[in-house]
């Protein structure tokens, strides 16, 4: 069935549909990562977006249950430029298109992601429209010049969980098994605000002997206090961080008493909490290929996994924070940490990868350390 895609610009490109019939809207951004489509697709940063692909060949690798970074597909439509109806992996459970289908996803495959790729970095990052309906360019159009922008849009609401919950699974192995929890007084306790969440960060933090407890995003930091944890992690999320709820409060509260590490949407919660602003990029960052300058290493450059569409501003940094990493595409801030509280800090990018290069999953190590010491000190207190 024939499907097109046309954006607010009045831009369209017209191919062939997959996965389910129908319509889907959302801001239309790339992802220059060659593999890890699934991780893609299961994303809640993702959330609200049609995401195309730059790599030309999408699903040769089929899908399967241990890949997916959430319950469910987060993306409300895939543009590739050729599906593969040939699936070759060992783990495959299923096509991608199947997938797609089951989850009620649209999927268009045929068309030039050249040339919208081009379009989206010299237009910036829109709003379209993917359809199988018969309806005229023109009619497409208007529709997607009223869709709600996603500056200025809360959509962490609509992807973080409802009430409290544990998570206690580790890494996955190659004997297709998860790592298990650690038990005994060695275990520490993370408190992780969910607006968002990769599952991949959460296993990260059980692999190194952590208990995590999800909190929703409207969690007030005195409740999480309440259950004792030993540090507090802001989450990764979708959209634009100014008009979350309540989430820069909770940090400011619990700034000084507990350590705290923020990824993507968490780390510019985390410095707008500070006094920092954000804004957003022309197209924004994504893919598993962005180089980072580590300045407290030493001009050692880290390749990155990326997925953001805003920015914290540079010129906006307040005395309170110092620069860690910065971008060495385009000079954005990639890092920062708290001069006086020295166990906050945060990253722009994404250590815990699934997809991409497992350069900085040492932030793990760290926010680890900074914990024991924290126990360490306050047991101190106490005798």
């Amino acid at each position: 069935m024939k499907a097109i895609l046309v954006l607010e610009d009045g831009r369209s490109f017209e191919g062939e549909a997959f996965g389910l019939q129908g319509q889907a809207w959302g801001e239309v951004v790339f992802n220059t990562s060659l593999s890890g489509y699934q991780e893609v697709l299961t994303d809640p940063s993702y959330f609200g977006q049609i995401v195309v692909m730059t790599n030309p060949l999408i699903g040769n690798y089929g899908v399967n249950p241990s890949d997916e970074e959430s319950d469910e597909i987060q993306v409300r439509g895939l543009v590739v430029r050729e599906l593969s109806r040939t699936v070759s992996n060992y783990r495959s459970e299923k096509d991608l298109n199947l997938y797609l289908m089951e989850q009620g996803i649209i999927g268009i495959t045929g068309i030039d992601t050249r040339a919208l790729t081009r379009h989206i970095r010299e237009s910036g990052s829109m709003m379209g429209i993917l359809t199988t309906a018969c309806e005229s360019v023109k009619c497409t159009t208007e529709k997607a010049e009223s869709l709600d922008p996603m500056k200025g849009t809360d959509l962490v609401s609509s992807v973080t969980c409802r009430e409290p919950k544990e998570f206690n699974e580790g890494l996955w192995r190659f004997d297709e098994s998860f790592g298990k929890p650690a038990t005994g007084k060695d275990t520490f306790h993370v408190a992780a605000l969910d607006l968002g969440i990769k599952k991949n960060i959460l296993r990260h933090l059980v692999e190194r002997g952590c208990r995590v407890t999800l909190f929703p995003a409207h969690t007030s930091a005195e409740t999480i206090l309440e259950s004792k944890p030993d540090g507090f992690f802001l989450s990764n999320g979708p959209g634009d961080p100014e008009p979350v709820p309540n989430v820069r409060d909770t940090v400011n509260t619990l700034l000084g008493k507990l350590p705290i590490f923020g990824i993507c949407l968490g780390h510019q919660i985390f410095c707008l909490s500070q006094g920092a602003r954000t804004f957003k990029l022309k197209f924004g960052h994504r893919g598993i290929n962005h180089p980072v300058m580590d300045v407290p290493a030493g001009k050692i450059v880290r390749i990155t996994s990326q997925n953001h569409g805003f920015a914290v501003d540079a010129d906006t940094l307040p005395d309170e924070l110092e620069l860690t990493h910065y971008s060495l595409n385009d000079g954005t801030v990639e890092g920062v940490r708290h001069k006086k509280h020295a166990n906050a800090f945060s990253v722009q990018y994404h250590p815990e990868a699934s997809p991409g290069p497992q350069d900085t999953t040492d932030h793990f190590d760290l926010f680890l350390r900074h914990i024991k010491e924290h126990r360490a000190k306050n047991e101190r207190s106490l005798t």
